[in-house]
């Protein structure tokens, strides 16, 4: 790999806490890009703006999925902002480039009355798992948490005094999420129900995992089994969809993008964006129910 390359990576850790993930997904795109452009005769500081176009009609016309191309360039993008950055050049080739156009990405939630029957189908499993499930559901639902960011809790997170938790997500971010007291109350009765050797642990979801706290894993699979209880296809509930649903029903419930952009814990609010399709139907519905000649039948 490029020394250059190999700079940009250590930087991300080092100063951007990224995940190992996230540097390996740099790293692959940062390598494409390197096969393509070195047979050519080009490095990261002679690449220019024709150079990129050609890269991305490359990617474009070997059938190269829109989603993948533009996650690459959004990495090449961060690259050349790093060498800009570092005086390696005085011009940033990927400035005025523009990305595949994306396919609408929209969320595909359960409906309330399915978010109810997953609460009951949780509290209906064998011993400890129902509970543990049900704070599970509650949990994810009420705050939108990502997966990653629920596993990780300490068990300090929640205090029966305190609304809010400190939750650290991508790039080691910190933000603060309410908590609903019913979703405090459901962690509260799981950790009652858990064994006497777990009460003590760091983790507010203790396991015997080598990490010492629940997998992702663990909790897709319990999911499934409480969407199985409540008579749901297990194939539409996961801790995404429930992610999901936190989403879209705080939109239809009047809240704002902006709001949610925080709650979600985004870092460009083009993400939360993909939303907006939940915004466009709720406004839709409110001119036709509210709006005085919606109801009026327009002359012939």
């Amino acid at each position: 790999m490029d020394r250059h390359a190999e700079a940009f990576l250590e930087m991300l850790a080092a100063e951007r806490g990224a995940a190992r993930n996230t540097i390996a997904a740099y790293a692959n795109d940062l390598a494409d890009f390197s096969a393509w452009s070195t047979p050519r005769g080009l490095t990261p500081l002679t690449a220019d703006a024709g150079a990129l176009q050609a890269y991305l009609r490359n990617l474009t016309d070997s059938g190269l999925a829109a989603r993948t191309a533009a996650r690459r360039l959004s990495a090449l993008r961060q690259f050349f902002r790093f060498l800009v950055q570092e005086g390696l050049r005085t011009d940033d080739p990927t400035e005025r480039q523009e990305g595949p156009r994306l396919p609408a990405s929209l969320p595909k939630p359960l409906a309330e009355s399915e978010i109810t029957a997953l609460v009951e189908g949780a509290a209906r499993l064998s011993g400890a798992r129902g509970p543990f499930a049900v704070a599970l559901v509650e949990l994810l639902y009420s705050s939108g948490l990502r997966v990653s960011e629920l596993v990780s809790l300490p068990s300090g997170a929640l205090r029966p005094d305190a609304p809010l938790i400190a939750v650290r997500g991508k790039g080691n971010k910190e933000r603060l999420v309410p908590i609903s007291a019913r979703a405090r109350a459901a962690v509260l009765a799981a950790a009652e129900a858990r064994p006497e050797p777990e009460r003590t642990s760091r983790w507010l979801f203790p396991s015997r995992a080598a990490g010492g706290h629940v997998t992702r894993q663990t909790i897709g699979l319990i999911l499934k089994d409480a969407a199985l209880a409540a008579g749901l296809d297990p194939a539409r509930v996961s801790p995404h969809v429930l992610r999901h649903s936190f989403a879209s029903h705080l939109l239809a419930n009047d809240a704002d993008l902006r709001s949610l952009q925080i709650l979600l814990g985004h870092a460009d609010i083009a993400t939360t964006q993909i939303y907006t399709k939940v915004l466009e139907e709720r406004l839709q519905r409110l001119v036709e129910d509210f709006h005085p000649l919606s109801t009026q039948e327009h002359a012939a």
